[in-house]
């Protein structure tokens, strides 16, 4: 699968088998930026300093209606097999009563963990648990300012305020962390590490900084099974990739072979609560985008910004909404499936999933067809075609006065479907291959 040579590309790996499965996961981006409510950079962007961050942010967040029940059941509800929640992002507020730092939870107003609470109510939905936590961390003491990102990038005196500054030390309180995340909350699935930015005149950030090889020794030692991305600036270690913001055009490979991978994406252009940005994506987007993952192999991990108050906001139950209302009635189309074999060609307008342990096919339609529906080289493969939705015969043949005109014949199926395609956002046909 991996084509490194090094001696790290055969240590243990992490169990993907439930991941490849499961293909739909919740991102939770949540943290003091939520009352800023303009993006989970804000602090870079705005250049706010860590002291002016805290007045604004860390002394008044109180997510008073923060339910993690109900959070889990909208998951749930959505059809979502597990979750990753950021644990810390870049400004370096942590979720939970870690024992490293008063830059917690515990020490707002709300005074609670967070974190705790957030897994055992996902686990009593069945979803599995994922943490993101970031490696970069533009509070902490001896995070070393660098000229790229953060508040201080180019600040005049920069230099001077590193003075005293000590990466190895900050490293050391990078690997305590995860050491808790992974000791403190039982089994947890995915460790979700972002990121690295290595620049070629060493000014950027890479795996020496986080000493990397090290962490994932960690890592592995603690949590074997657990699953864990590729951003800490290293060619293996990592279970699985994770393409941001964009929609592969084919199963990601690296070096030629194909390789587990993960679309992390927003409904709209930011992972944080983002009170006044209005280009969000609707809902039937988002279920042929989760579609066409799987149909190349991949999962989709959506993410939900919640508000300072600590609820979902209602552009985002709206969609998850939608997405659960589809996924109730075509889960079968995405749990347990995989890219079709090649040689089953896909139709225009469709994408198609494979499921290897039950031997059938299933044709998403992007665009309904009028009428009908050609299937090349399906001739002689298929035993039975229905709906998906209701479970209703789809008819493998055309009336001779149709053949006539059209001239199919060969090696093509085809398929009879009603003239008005049903009332669901993206219909599909189940087949029932030989």
């Amino acid at each position: 699968m991996f084509a490194t040579t090094d001696r790290y590309a055969e240590g243990p790996r992490g169990d993907t088998s439930w991941f490849v499965h499961d293909r739909f996961g919740l991102f939770i981006h949540w943290g003091l930026y939520a009352l800023g409510a303009r993006h989970e950079w804000l602090m870079n962007k705005e250049k706010i300093p860590v002291e002016e961050y805290e007045r604004r942010y860390f002394r008044h967040f109180d997510p008073d209606l923060y339910d993690p029940e109900q959070w889990a059941d909208t998951a749930a509800r959505a059809g979502m097999k597990y979750f990753v929640v950021t644990t810390k992002h870049h400004e370096g507020f942590c979720l939970w009563d870690t024992k490293q730092t008063d830059y917690k939870i515990t020490r707002t107003p709300y005074g609670r963990d967070a974190l705790g609470p957030m897994v055992q109510a996902f686990r009593k939905r069945g979803l599995r648990v994922g943490f993101y936590h970031s490696l970069i961390d533009w509070h902490h003491p001896h995070y070393v300012l660098d000229p790229h990102i953060g508040p201080y990038r180019d600040h005049p005196d920069r230099e001077k305020m590193n003075q005293g500054r000590d990466q190895a030390k900050y490293a050391e309180y990078l690997h305590a962390q995860v050491r808790e995340l992974l000791t403190e909350f039982g089994k947890v699935d995915i460790l979700w590490l972002d990121f690295s930015y290595p620049k070629p005149d060493g000014t950027g950030k890479g795996r020496n900084d986080w000493q990397s090889e090290k962490l994932i020794r960690l890592v592995r030692e603690l949590q074997p099974h657990i699953l864990l991305n590729d951003r800490l600036d290293l060619p293996y270690g990592w279970d699985f990739k994770t393409p941001e913001q964009t929609q592969p055009r084919a199963w990601v490979t690296v070096d030629g072979q194909p390789v587990t991978w993960e679309a992390c994406q927003t409904f709209s252009g930011s992972w944080g609560y983002y009170r006044d940005e209005f280009t969000w994506r609707d809902t039937s987007e988002l279920i042929r985008t989760l579609i066409d993952c799987v149909s190349k192999g991949g999962n989709l991990l959506l993410n939900v910004g919640p508000t300072g108050r600590g609820e979902f906001d209602e552009r985002a139950l709206d969609r998850l909404q939608g997405i659960g209302e589809w996924m109730r009635r075509h889960s079968r189309s995405i749990y347990g499936c995989t890219q079709a074999p090649s040689e089953f060609r896909t139709p225009q307008d469709t994408r198609l999933t494979w499921n290897p342990e039950t031997r059938r096919l299933y044709v998403h339609i992007f665009a309904w067809p009028y009428k009908h529906l050609h299937l090349d080289g399906f001739a002689g493969r298929v035993e039975y075609a229905q709906l998906l939705h209701d479970a209703s015969e789809v008819s493998l043949k055309m009336d001779s006065w149709h053949q006539s005109q059209i001239g199919t014949g060969g090696n093509v199926l085809t398929l009879t479907l009603p003239q008005t395609p049903p009332r669901v956002a993206v219909p599909v046909v189940e087949l029932f291959i030989k």
